[in-house]
C-alpha cells in the first residue's frame, strides 16, 4: 500500500477505530483481573453506613470496625448507603468472644456469606453462603485449615451476577450461583441475635465490576 493510501481517510477511520476497540477491550480485562479499591470505611466514625436505631452494638474507632452483642441479644445489620451490583469486598475479620454468629451480606438480607458458627449447624461455617429457605447450599472447602480463630484473617468475597465467590486468607475455597440473587443492593454485617459474641473488621474496601 502507498503513502498516498495510508492518508486515505477511510483508512485512518479504520485504523482510529480499530484501536479504539483494542483500548476498549485491554482497559475492560485489566479492571477485571486488576480491579480498583477504595474504602468504605474510614477507620473512625459510620460515614457511608447506616447505623440500627438506638446503636449500643457497633463502634468505630482506630481503624477497627466491632461489634458485640447487648444485654438482650438482639440481632441487627450494619448496612451500606450505597447500592452495589456487581462487585468485590475485602476485609479483615477477627474473632472475638462468645459464639462468633456473623457474615456478610449480598445485595439483600437474603443473601450471606457466613463468618463463624451456623445456628443450625452448630460448626463453622465461615465462606460458605446461607439462603434462608435453603440453608447453605454449598459448603466451603478447606477452611478448618485456613482459618485463623484467634487472629486476623483476610476474605474476599465476589459477587458477579448470581454467582458468589469467597476466598480465605488468599485461597479460593467456595463458588456458588444463587437463582434468587437480585441486581442491586447494599453491603450488610450481621450481628447475629440470641448469641453472646463479638468480632472486629478493619481495611473493608470494594471494588465494582
Amino acid at each position: 500500500m502507498s503513502l498516498k493510501n495510508l492518508n486515505c481517510p477511510d483508512v485512518m477511520l479504520r485504523f482510529s477505530l480499530t484501536y479504539l476497540l483494542m483500548v476498549v477491550y485491554f482497559t475492560t480485562v485489566n479492571s477485571q483481573t486488576n480491579p480498583t479499591y477504595y474504602s468504605i470505611f474510614n477507620g473512625d466514625d459510620f460515614s457511608g453506613w447506616i447505623v440500627p436505631e438506638n446503636n449500643i452494638w457497633w463502634k468505630a474507632e482506630n481503624g477497627i470496625l466491632s461489634v458485640t452483642s447487648g444485654p438482650e441479644l438482639k440481632g441487627n445489620i450494619l448496612w451500606t448507603e450505597k447500592q452495589y451490583q456487581d462487585f468485590i469486598i475485602k476485609c479483615d475479620f477477627k474473632m472475638g468472644k462468645g459464639i462468633v454468629d456473623s457474615g456478610i451480606f449480598l445485595r439483600s438480607d437474603n443473601e450471606q456469606i457466613q463468618i463463624g458458627i451456623s445456628g443450625s449447624l452448630k460448626r463453622d461455617m465461615t465462606c460458605s453462603p446461607y439462603i434462608p429457605g435453603k440453608g447453605y447450599p454449598v459448603e466451603a472447602t478447606g477452611v478448618q485449615e485456613l482459618l485463623k480463630p484467634t487472629d486476623w484473617n483476610i476474605l474476599k468475597v465476589q459477587a458477579k451476577g448470581n454467582e458468589y465467590k469467597a476466598w480465605l486468607n488468599g485461597k479460593e475455597v467456595m463458588t456458588y450461583t444463587s437463582d434468587t440473587a437480585i441486581e442491586s443492593g447494599p453491603i450488610g454485617l450481621q450481628l447475629h441475635g440470641g448469641k453472646e459474641m463479638s468480632i472486629e473488621y478493619r481495611n473493608l474496601e470494594v471494588a465494582e465490576l
